[in-house]
């Protein structure tokens, strides 16, 4: 999706150029305001997750206080699904970025091997964990929010998995474990219908 692609893509090159050390004060994330826009109309969105290491928190992020976004892989891969919790007084925030490899749009899925990206956005650290061995979606179930027939096709992403491989900077020198994880998220489509099973052709 070319909007979540450009969010992560910009953060990315831009903490790339300049990943820092030391790691954000519980307290302090504890302070953060709600961003303003939320993560789905229907109200059921959320994220949680453990994070142990370098940066040590346990998220609960309910859907007021989260944006979110997804769709497809720019390479077309599989299915790609980005959070970002409350933003700070000083514009701190956590974003989360998860690539499912073998996903598909609007099927669910098991032992997904998944890619994760762990932003701390306002102190240019990035955190990944640079291949999809680490981590894996156990479960994934898409559930149809736009109406049948629509161009750009709307579902709920729900999903849970953990990680048994830590995120590390580009450096290498700070790492995190993310154990384990669970969300309820968006992903829109375009204008490609989803692939169809192959049906058995009629005996003559």
């Amino acid at each position: 999706m070319p909007r979540l692609c450009l969010i992560v893509c910009t953060l990315s090159l831009a903490l790339l150029a300049a990943l820092a050390s030391g790691s954000p004060a519980p307290a302090q994330l504890a302070a953060a305001q709600p961003a303003a826009h939320g993560c789905l109309a229907s109200g059921n969105g959320y994220l949680r997750a453990r994070i142990r290491g370098a940066v040590n928190l346990d998220v609960d992020w309910h859907n007021g206080e989260i944006e979110c976004a997804g769709g497809p892989r720019a390479d077309g891969s599989g299915l790609r699904v980005s959070f970002a919790g409350p933003r700070h007084a000083d514009g701190r925030r956590l974003r989360l970025v998860f690539g499912m490899g073998t996903a598909r749009e609007g099927r669910a899925g098991r032992e997904l091997p998944t890619n994760l990206t762990v932003i701390l956005e306002g102190e240019q650290r990035l955190f990944t964990t640079r291949g999809e061995d680490n981590c894996t979606v156990d479960e994934l179930r898409q559930e149809r929010v736009s109406a049948p027939g629509a161009v750009r096709r709307s579902w709920r992403v729900v999903a849970r998995g953990f990680c048994i491989g830590p995120a590390s900077t580009l450096s290498s020198d700070a790492r995190i474990l993310v154990s384990r994880f669970d969300f309820a998220g968006t992903a829109v489509f375009g204008d490609e219908p989803p692939e169809q099973p192959l049906l058995a052709a009629p005996r003559p």
